[in-house]
């Protein structure tokens, strides 16, 4: 099953799928992608999406002249995905971070590993370490993705994350078994709030307003799994 930001590199035919529906201004970046070896992201599928594609998509490097970039988004047939891995784990990423945050993020790597914690990244940190071109700037954020197994692993994973984030610009997501994800933050303030309280769930296929205890409730469906 696909889930938002996996990684998937396409086959001959895929990339003339991608090259037929992408804009004119993008088709020479898309071809330097392609030569590469690059893969596109996993998006939200959209509504019309039909049984047997995937939706995905291709964010450009920032334009020099005005720091916009460009996205382009496609589908392509389940046959046209040669490969596909989860996002790309945090430790791969580490030597395309700028110096100050190295030290940072290795230490919480090896504090996540060592709860049996596994993070990984998605946004620029992992375009720059993917394609080694120029993603990251003064602003940029590292948006790193969680998925825990219990209760116990959620909780150490957001105390973890909210203690470096007093040192690192950290945001992203928490990605809960049935593949729902919630920005850790909104997550965490949540759990610190009124009772009531709604977090914004992302699935695959649509995003919906849900208590977080339905979130926790996919944690004790896998512990029983186990």
């Amino acid at each position: 099953m696909f889930a938002r930001h996996d990684l998937v590199w396409l086959t001959r035919r895929g990339w003339q799928r991608v090259r037929a529906s992408a804009p004119l201004e993008a088709i020479g970046a898309l071809d330097g992608w392609r030569d590469g070896g690059w893969p596109a992201v996993v998006r939200r599928a959209e509504v019309d999406l039909a049984p047997g594609e995937v939706a995905i998509g291709f964010a450009l490097p920032p334009r020099a002249e005005d720091g916009g970039k460009l996205r382009v988004g496609c589908r392509v047939e389940l046959a046209d995905v040669q490969r596909r891995t989860r996002a790309l784990p945090l430790v791969g990423a580490l030597d395309a971070v700028p110096d100050a945050w190295r030290e940072g993020l290795a230490e919480l790597e090896r504090q996540a590993a060592d709860a049996g914690l596994g993070l990984a990244v998605y946004g620029s940190v992992a375009l720059e370490a993917l394609t080694g071109l120029h993603y990251l700037t003064p602003t940029s954020d590292v948006d790193l993705l969680l998925r825990p197994l219990s209760r116990k692993q959620l909780m150490a994973g957001l105390e973890l994350l909210a203690a470096h984030a007093a040192t690192l610009p950290l945001d992203g997501e928490v990605v809960f078994p049935d593949g729902r994800a919630v920005a850790w933050k909104e997550l965490r303030a949540a759990f610190d709030g009124a009772p009531g309280a709604r977090v914004l769930a992302k699935g695959l296929e649509r995003v919906a307003l849900v208590p977080p205890e339905a979130l926790l409730a996919t944690l004790e469906e896998q512990r029983w799994l186990n």
